[in-house]
């Protein structure tokens, strides 16, 4: 299951107990995830736990074929109006054609963008009833408790310019990665916050060695740790961090 985080800037979550949910079920299993989602809701507010108050709106490739748009106007203004968005799934193989000029996918990052949700939150644990269900051996994964945060509205994904120039010899494309102060600092914050609740320890993983952006991202991963004296940070380049997954995972607890 994946997270994403924004402040919470609408209304007083201390003194409110009716939420308004933006349901987008999407594609593939989208829609049976939220429907299942749905019931604990209802469970939720039967023990009067709070009142849930919903609108469903199309989304990805379902959004495509009624609408031609894979986040249509309607759908983002439901969305910007609620408290919360419950989404399902995005794409499947009816949509999946790289030359597509319209894909369900930037419906997805043109959501994360206008919601301001940077920071993915990717939880891994290895549930005993489950280590010989594993293709990796029991005994590596065993005892395996960690969570990814992954920077989500920066980077590759969002920089310019990008796109495709078509040449009498050769086609040129061009995908630029971007990353400023402020972006680096809130999804540093978020994880050594998320430490201070677990067992203290941040590893960031970047490519320092090679990347203009990573030697930035350590440098403030460096000055934000000052500021968490009890979190222990360490510092991984992506490739070597890659086989310690596989071989030590336990040993990882904020990514």
């Amino acid at each position: 299951m994946t997270a994403e985080t924004q402040p919470l800037s609408r209304k007083s979550y201390a003194t409110s107990k009716t939420f308004s949910i933006a349901l987008l079920p999407g594609d593939g299993i989208g829609p049976e995830v939220v429907a299942e989602s749905l019931k604990v809701l209802s469970a939720l507010q039967a023990q009067g736990v709070a009142t849930f108050e919903t609108q469903e709106a199309l989304f990805g490739g379902a959004a495509i074929d009624a609408t031609g748009d894979p986040l249509p106007d309607d759908t983002l203004n439901k969305c910007l109006a609620a408290d919360a968005v419950l989404l399902g799934a995005v794409g499947g193989p009816k949509w999946d054609n790289p030359q597509a000029t319209v894909r369900p996918e930037r419906g997805l990052l043109g959501l994360r963008k206008h919601l301001d949700v940077f920071a993915n939150l990717r939880p891994v644990r290895a549930w005993p009833a489950l280590l010989d269900a594993s293709p990796v051996k029991r005994e590596i994964v065993d005892g395996t408790d960690l969570i990814v945060v992954r920077e989500l509205i920066g980077g590759l994904y969002f920089g310019k310019p990008r796109g495709r120039k078509v040449g009498a010899r050769y086609t040129r494309v061009v995908d630029t990665l971007v990353y400023t102060t402020p972006e680096i600092l809130r999804i540093l914050h978020v994880a050594f916050k998320i430490a201070r609740t677990r067992r203290k320890h941040v590893t960031s993983v970047d490519k320092a060695n090679v990347l203009a952006s990573s030697a930035l991202w350590r440098e403030l991963a460096i000055a934000v740790g000052k500021e968490y004296p009890d979190v222990t940070l360490e510092h991984a380049l992506v490739d070597s961090t890659a086989m310690q997954l596989m071989r030590t995972p336990g040993r990882f607890d904020v990514m």
